[in-house]
């Protein structure tokens, strides 16, 4: 049972590696900029952080 853990772990990284060497190997510098910029930009400013 360790050993087919295991070996779905390594499966799921090896998914992983594959992925970030495709977005980086076809992806535009400004594509990637702009994705990582978005967990920094998706807040809306909130009505009661500006009332008094």
């Amino acid at each position: 049972m360790t050993y087919f853990i295991f070996a779905g772990d390594m499966l799921v990284m090896l998914f992983m590696v594959i992925v970030a060497t495709w977005v980086f190997v076809w992806s535009s510098d400004h594509d990637i900029k702009e994705t990582a910029e978005i967990p920094l930009n998706d807040e809306e400013p909130d009505e009661r952080d500006h009332a008094n």
